[in-house]
């Protein structure tokens, strides 16, 4: 947990206790850090404003080393915040005031899908396969957790990953923004279709596209999006 305002660090040290989490705290992202480092967590909570560092370079730094999922809670709404903040490898974006029962069912539904691997990856590898060949020289090695697109390797973050592994796993189904949260995230909070948006943005950028109608992931009007590597 790196947050500085030690009131709101010492509740949300009781809410993530009551989850059954162990819960180490930071005050600033160099102590953060060096935490991670330290201890690897499976969780980290992250406060965009802190005394000595952004929060957003602190996800970067971290985002080097650690698999762990990254919640960020902030006061800032912005929305250049929501998108710089998951580009950079976050999983989940909370603002100020939050809801501790919103937070623990956030948190609870990240420790339903393993770090690596998981649901998706199985129902993509259809029982044998781990790696994926498809037009348009897109590859995914769902064992490695690797992607190349005409050859070259993209760099995907965890859940970005999820999602194309998911319409992978079915290439002429159309996903809804619902079933993306279900498979992904496993949750069914509606309000939370702006992640699946923010995210599926990033990895059309990352895989060479940056519109709607192009390139591997396509928008199909009114209901979601499909793979349509070509």
């Amino acid at each position: 947990m790196i947050e500085d305002d030690a009131d709101i660090r010492g509740l949300l040290g009781e809410v993530l206790r009551q989850g059954g989490l162990e819960v180490h705290e930071a005050a600033t992202g160099a102590d953060g850090l060096d935490w991670v480092r330290r201890i690897e967590p499976d969780l980290v909570t992250l406060d965009l404003n802190l005394p000595d560092m952004d929060g957003i370079e602190v996800c970067r730094e971290l985002r080097r080393s650690s698999g762990a999922y990254v919640m960020m809670l902030t006061a800032r709404n912005d929305e250049i915040d929501l998108l710089v903040g998951l580009e950079v490898g976050a999983d989940d974006y909370m603002t100020k005031p939050f809801s501790a029962r919103e937070l623990r069912a956030r948190v609870a539904a990240m420790f339903r899908r393993p770090r690596a691997g998981g649901e998706v990856a199985a129902a993509a590898k259809s029982g044998t396969a781990s790696r994926l060949v498809l037009p348009g020289e897109l590859e995914i090695d769902l064992d490695a957790y690797e992607v190349r697109h005409q050859g070259r390797l993209v760099a995907l973050t965890v859940t970005e990953f999820r999602i194309l592994a998911a319409l992978a796993s079915q290439p002429n189904r159309v996903w809804t923004r619902e079933a993306l949260l279900r498979e992904v995230w496993d949750t069914d909070w509606s309000a939370a279709t702006h992640l699946v948006e923010v995210h599926v943005g990033n990895l059309r950028r990352k895989l060479g596209s940056s519109g709607a109608d192009g390139g591997i992931v396509r928008t199909v009007r009114g209901i979601g999006y499909r793979l349509a590597p070509s």
